[in-house]
């Protein structure tokens, strides 16, 4: 199983190290352990991944699920959302601005969803836009 680290050398130090290499890392231990009905809870995995990486991390992931493993993905990476059997979609907005359960399904279901914000993303990207909102610069996806 291939998780996107091939061009990572031995000498290199942990402490220069990025979270998606780092977790890359830990998750290959894991595969090598065997283990079966685990969770697996990762935090976007595919940031700094070349796209080719990308498809060989979510086969790893599809590998593990099929194994009989539990794999949470918290991604914002448009392959690996299409790529998963269920997806919450969460908002609508960050922090204390979201929080809710806006759509869920699969990638279809999210896709044709008109609530869902990812939806009408990958649907419709550029009829949506970011605007700074009030004095703490709040970012938020807004339809015009």
């Amino acid at each position: 199983m291939n998780v996107g680290l091939n061009y990572l050398s031995l000498s290199r130090s942990a402490e220069t190290l990025s979270g998606g290499e780092a977790q890359r890392i830990r998750l290959a231990s894991q595969i090598g352990a065997g283990l079966v009905g685990v969770m697996y809870v990762l935090d976007e995995p595919s940031i700094g991944l070349h796209q080719r990486d990308n498809e060989r991390l979510l086969n790893t992931l599809i590998h593990l699920r099929n194994l009989g493993n539990t794999v949470i993905v918290v991604e914002h990476d448009e392959d690996a959302i299409r790529a998963a059997d269920h997806i919450i979609d969460i908002g609508p907005g960050a922090g204390v601005h979201g929080g809710q359960v806006i759509a869920q399904g699969d990638a279809k279901a999210i896709m044709t969803n008109p609530n869902s914000i990812t939806g009408n993303f990958y649907r419709e990207p550029n009829k949506l836009k970011f605007r700074k909102n009030g004095p703490h610069l709040i970012r938020k996806m807004v339809k015009t």
